[in-house]
Parts: C-alpha cells; structure tokens; sequence
C-alpha cells in the first residue's frame, strides 16, 4: 500500500512543529535549560531541530541529536504551552525518526525489562555486596551506565510496612486491573500491595495483569518496533482482563499505557482513591515527610492535588511539598544510565530543597525517581529513608 504523504513521520513532525509559537513560555520551566542556559537544551530549541529535521535542512549528526537525547521528557513545557503543542508526540516521533541513540544501554535496558531475571539479578546483587565491589573491576570503572546501574540497587528504603488485607466488597463500584510493569513490579511489589489493599478498602474489585515492560522505555528512546510490540501486550492483557480501569503505581507507564488504550481509563490510584476517599479511614502519624511529585504525575497523571488529599487525611502527618518546575530529578527512564553526570546535576539541585525541610521520610511515587533520589542520598551519607505514598497509606490504613 503506498504512504500519503500527509501519513510519513517527516509530516506530523512539521506540522507538530508548527504548532510552537516561539514564545519562549517553555524556557523557565524547563530542567535542561535551566541547567545548560542553552537555547538548544530548551523545548524551543528541540523543536526548532526536529522541524529542520523532518524538512530536510538538516542531516542527523551526533551534535545535532544530542539536545534531542538529553531531553527528559518531564513535560513541563507542554503543560504551560499556550499554543496546545504536543511536545511528547514531537519528541516521540523525532527520535523514532532518528533511532536510538549509539550509547544507549541496550543490554541494560533489556534487563531491566525482564522481571524475573531483574528479580534474580538484584537478589545476587544483595547477597554479594556487588554495589561495592562490581565498580573497582577494570571494566566497570569504564562504563558510566554500569555504574549508575549499580547505585540504583535499593538503599535507604523505609522498613517493610505492615499491610492488612482489605476484604473484598460484596458490592464493588468497579474492576480495576493492576498493570505491575517491569522495573516497578520488581522493586515496587510492595506499593502494588498497598494499591490492592486500599482500592479494596475504597470497594473496588482487584484484578492483576502479567508483569512486562509497557514500553515506555523504547517509546522514549526511539526504539519504535519494540514500543509496538509492547503496545500490543498491553491491548492483549488488557482484552483478557475483564476490567473497567487500568491503573499502575508508576506514573512514567501512564502516558504510553494511554496511547496504547486510548479508549479505556487508565490513571494511578490515586485519582480513583480520592474520589471514593470518604469510605477510607487512617491512623494518626506524627511524621514531617517531604513529597517529592515525580513529572510524569504531576503533567500527565496530574493527580498530585489527589494524593495530597489522600495525605491530609492521616492525622498529624505534616506533608511538605518539593519545589515545582523547573526542578527534575533527572532520572527520567534511560536518562539517568546514559547521562549520569547530568542526572547527578540535577538531582543534586532537588536534594538541596530537601535538606532545607527537616523531614523525616521522602516520598516519591516513581520507582526510578525513588531509587535516583535514594542514591544521591547515600552518596551524602544520608540515612533518610524513601517509600511510595501508597505504602504510606495502606500502612496507615484503617480497617
């Protein structure tokens, strides 16, 4: 069958590219400007390249793509675009035009994005000390992306919360089908724990989905043949699942969940929770934690304001936000194992905002934001500990 031209990646790209204004609207509060004051490290600058791209005035060269590659698709620009441009479209396409990058971690990636043997992996890690011995070996000392990979085993990690098990409800408002992902189902078991506890507490019927990779991983990094084919998982999981909603602890699978389903309502427990949160009760805690809202819940979940509605519900639990854009963590999926120096820059400007709070606990519903973080926090000997904000409140849950 032959391609129209308004159908070719090079057309949607121009004309997603046309829609930017050139406002500059997106500078303040994007991450990478901030951190380079680089016109090209700006959402402007990105689109400027993706247009001269698609066009043909311009040849992919390694210099050119870098921008593109260093962009963390944290979406704060799209969500203060007055012009409605669909930047996570733009960038998606661009860099599905361009393939993925020469250093991308393809065989770390592909651990990452097995489960069971990311499970058995990190349990050997554990067993022995492999985070302090692994990098002094002559071909670790080389390889930036092994040694980020290594700083990422958990660390910091609050003690095992105890969760009760909610019955189900006799008369559930509604099934909801729990996606568990690939990293997240690893080292957020007990978050999705929480979630089932507490959606069945709010009267919802709890069904769970095979753990494999969304594909939010090769989306991002332009690997589009393995983003289909995850997508078609997801569409395959979901037909079998038998549910009115699709949700997942980690907001950086929403977006592409999304487009794989873009007739089914798939969100974070969060916004689920809150609007049933008048049949939830919590036990009171004394405890000062600071709330760190990953980018892809605040701009594509946008359920921050719930969860913090979910929070003012313990009693005496004093929330203290982090700092909104242009702040990132920097994690943001394969960023931090192929950039880990700006990951580092990054992250160290989110942890000087939580050094200023005093808290006591550091919440963080992104399971590669939480682990970022939770390193940086090693890295300065500081025993903080992290948790999801649903382990807090299944924990605080009261039957």
């Amino acid at each position: 069958m032959n391609v129209m031209p308004f159908e070719k990646p090079q057309h949607r790209i121009a004309v997603l590219a046309d829609q930017c204004v050139q406002c500059g609207l997106c500078l303040p509060v994007c991450p990478t400007y901030a951190l380079d004051g680089n016109e090209a490290e700006s959402p402007r600058g990105r689109i400027a390249i993706a247009a001269a791209l698609a066009r043909g005035e311009v040849s992919p060269s390694p210099a050119l793509r870098e921008p593109l590659d260093h962009c963390l698709g944290c979406l704060n620009c799209q969500r203060v675009c007055p012009a409605g441009v669909q930047y996570e479209e733009l960038l998606v396409e661009t860099r599905a035009l361009l393939g993925p990058a020469p250093t991308r971690p393809k065989f770390l990636l592909g651990l990452a994005k097995r489960p069971k043997l990311n499970r058995w992996l990190q349990r050997l890690a554990r067993w022995t000390g492999a985070a302090y011995w692994l990098p002094a070996l002559p071909g670790f000392r080389t390889s930036s992306a092994w040694r980020a990979a290594l700083s990422l085993l958990p660390r910091n990690q609050a003690p095992p919360a105890s969760i009760r098990e909610a019955k189900p409800s006799a008369q559930p408002v509604g099934t909801v089908a729990l996606f568990p992902g690939c990293a997240a189902s690893v080292q957020d078991a007990e978050a999705e724990r929480a979630a089932e506890t507490l959606l069945r507490a709010a009267d919802f019927r709890v069904t769970r989905l095979p753990a494999f990779c969304c594909g939010a991983l090769d989306a991002h990094d332009g690997e589009a043949a393995g983003a289909e084919a995850s997508a078609a998982h997801v569409r395959e999981a979901w037909r079998a699942a038998g549910a009115d909603y699709l949700v997942t602890v980690t907001p950086g699978c929403l977006g592409t969940l999304r487009r794989a389903l873009p007739d089914v309502r798939v969100d974070d427990p969060y916004r689920l929770l809150a609007e049933r949160v008048n049949t939830l009760r919590f036990r009171p805690l004394t405890l000062r934690a600071a709330l760190h809202v990953p980018c892809t819940q605040a701009n594509v979940a946008r359920s921050d304001a719930a969860l913090v509605k979910l929070l003012q519900r313990i009693p005496d639990l004093d929330v203290k936000r982090l700092p909104a854009p242009p702040y990132c963590c920097g994690a943001a999926g394969s960023h931090v194992l192929q950039f880990p120096e700006r990951a580092a820059l990054l992250r160290d400007d989110m942890l000087s905002n939580v050094h200023t709070l005093d808290v006591q606990l550091l919440l963080s519903s992104n399971i590669g934001c939480r682990l970022h973080l939770a390193a940086g926090l090693a890295g300065q000997a500081s025993t903080l500990p992290t948790m999801h904000p649903l382990t807090l409140l299944a924990q605080q849950w009261e039957p």
